[in-house]
């Protein structure tokens, strides 16, 4: 052993220790592998910074922009908003589609690239159906990584492999080829997680991100939360009357957050606003107060299929807590006066007054400097009252506006990004040319790009690419396949098979899959070859088993997760060990079977 492969091993080691005892973050544990493998003068520094040019982290980031793309645009969002239409809130039911889901996208593009666009639809999901975070993002992420095991272009390793066995003089594969056991191996991890996942995958705490902000304010102030919807019939009292005539506000303790005819919705009517037959309202208030409005005025109950589905995301509406400052132009005014709802199409649901809460109708009360208003709107909307100076919104949201315009442009450029890549293109030159083309056609802005990068992933994997550089320099992983591979030997092909399988799988963890193939390729042909069996298929299953990385989160997929699912490396080790186990025991039956 050369004092090289020495310190390779010894940095290697230190490197596992800090990552799974989590003695500093995971991305400073990478960064400083980087740095020690280039102080120490195995790598140059060329060699030690080339992580952050590789074509992983650039398709990492190309993958991320794109998804912030698709996730403007609504497209995954009324996906989720489809999902939980057709399973309810139903966790296994939601685990099992999602992730049925998203494996199936892997098969096409790269993992990363589907775990990318599928998070925002699994939080919302998450969110709306009270689902903890973190017993959906880990099923959905190791679904991602199986789901690479479908097709030939579905993972690097599978992509390089055929090139290897073209270097070696052997037949490459076709692009279904490997799409027998990829499937048997996603749906073996989605029952894994079906019948275990109540075991292995860490409970939701008290800090969980499920209490949003708009939650703790509703229970913190007994706001009304339910939206209802009715239509105005033929026979409706309503009929030519205002919304003030109709005793909405203050006989009846409710509040009109739209009213549409057709998909055409006003947000928070003015209160000269008449209403006409045919119109449909979206009425806030507990049950016996709506259901007496309705019994009144001969309202018609509608169900969920109505215009005002913005009303109910709440990435799109909300309530909000807005102070009146000592020289806004409202104080000594009434609502009724200032005309809130014409202004600003934003539904005043309560006022704290000189310590007194006041609900219902309150448009004739004098605002006095200080009073808070609780406001229900859009949250565009609330954005305008927190743009002018007579308000100070206290309450923070972020606007999504839905760039509906924009979902074909959307589409075009994510369906191009893959079409290159399926042509041949580098996989990291198709996303990234895919992500610029959605900056030039507008449907992000360059700084939306930059936002969407998540920064902590990128050092990550930039971080670790060269210790795979430096195994392969040194010698280092040619010694240790060689070694393991003398013991299996003269013994039986199974033993042959779990060893190539397990040595993929064990290089994988700590170092790139497409590093770890690119090692292992030679090796295992030789070992295949000396065993008396087929080359080919054995290289095929080192290709496939690249992807057995579930133990720690070392894998882009877990790696970008992690911090979404408020996981901790243990949360891997735990849940990965038995889906590391699954797998092997699944690939390696099936290529004794049925490839060898």
């Amino acid at each position: 052993m050369t004092p090289v492969i020495l310190t390779v091993l010894i940095i290697l080691i230190l490197t596992v220790v800090m990552i799974v005892f989590e003695l500093v973050r995971i991305e400073v544990t990478a960064l400083l592998c980087m740095l020690a493998l280039g102080w120490t003068g195995v790598l140059t520094t060329q060699e030690a910074l080339s992580g952050f040019s590789s074509n992983a982290v650039i398709a990492m980031m190309g993958v991320m922009i794109l998804g912030q793309g698709i996730a403007k645009t609504g497209i995954m969002n009324r996906f989720s908003q489809a999902i939980l239409k057709k399973v309810g809130t139903n966790k296994s039911r939601v685990i099992g589609l999602m992730s049925l889901s998203v494996g199936m996208l892997s098969g096409l593009i790269q993992n990363i690239g589907a775990a990318t666009l599928f998070l925002p639809s699994v939080l919302n999901i998450s969110r709306r159906g009270k689902i903890p975070p973190s017993a959906l993002i880990m099923p959905i992420g190791f679904a991602a990584i199986l789901g690479g095991t479908l097709s030939m272009v579905g993972s690097g390793p599978l992509i390089l492999i055929n090139d290897l066995l073209r270097n070696a003089g052997l037949a490459p594969y076709g692009l279904f080829s490997v799409t027998p056991v990829g499937m048997l191996l996603l749906l073996s991890g989605i029952g894994f997680f079906l019948l275990f996942g109540t075991f292995v995958l860490p409970n939701s705490s008290p800090q969980s991100p499920l209490v949003s902000e708009q939650e703790k304010l509703v229970a913190a102030l007994h706001l009304p939360h339910h939206i209802w919807h009715y239509a105005i019939s033929q026979n409706s009292a309503l009929i030519g009357q205002t919304a003030e005539q109709s005793g909405v506000w203050d006989k009846f303790n409710l509040h009109i957050l739209g009213l549409a005819r057709g998909q055409n919705v006003e947000y928070a009517p003015w209160r000269e606003t008449r209403f006409e037959v045919g119109q449909e309202l979206a009425l806030l208030g507990k049950q016996e107060d709506v259901e007496k409005f309705a019994l009144v005025n001969s309202l018609m109950l509608q169900g969920q299929d109505n215009p005002f589905t913005d009303l109910h995301d709440s990435d799109r509406a909300g309530f909000a807590e807005v102070i009146i400052p000592p020289r806004s132009e409202l104080v000594g005014q009434t609502i009724r006066k200032f005309a809130l709802r014409k202004r600003y199409a934003v539904e005043p649901v309560m006022l704290f007054s000189m310590g007194e809460e006041i609900r219902g109708d309150f448009s004739n009360h004098q605002i006095l400097p200080g009073n808070t208003i609780i406001v229900h709107g859009l949250w565009e909307k609330i954005s305008d009252l927190k743009a002018d100076t007579d308000f100070v919104v206290v309450t923070p949201f972020v606007v999504r506006k839905k760039e509906q315009d924009k979902v074909w442009a959307a589409s075009l450029c994510f369906l191009g990004a893959i079409g290159l890549a399926l042509a041949g293109a580098p996989i990291s030159m198709a996303f990234f040319t895919g992500a610029i083309a959605m900056v030039l056609v507008r449907v992000i802005t360059i700084q939306e790009a930059f936002q969407a990068i998540e920064w902590k992933v990128v050092f990550l994997i930039a971080g670790l690419i060269p210790l795979g550089i430096a195994m392969q320099k040194s010698g280092a992983a040619a010694l240790l396949a060689e070694r393991v591979m003398m013991l299996a030997q003269g013994g039986h092909p199974i033993l042959i098979v779990l060893t190539v399988a397990a040595l993929s799988t064990l290089f994988s963890m700590f170092m790139s899959n497409v590093g770890a193939i690119v090692v292992l390729a030679p090796l295992v042909m030789s070992m295949a070859t000396i065993g008396g069996l087929d080359p080919r298929p054995m290289a095929l299953l080192a290709a496939v088993c690249a992807a057995n990385s579930f133990i720690l989160p070392t894998h882009q997929v877990n790696a970008l997760l992690m911090s979404a699912g408020g996981y901790r490396n243990a949360d891997y080790i735990k849940a990965g060990s038995g889906m590391t186990l699954l797998f092997l025991l699944v690939a390696v039956s099936v290529f004794y079977l049925f490839y060898l």
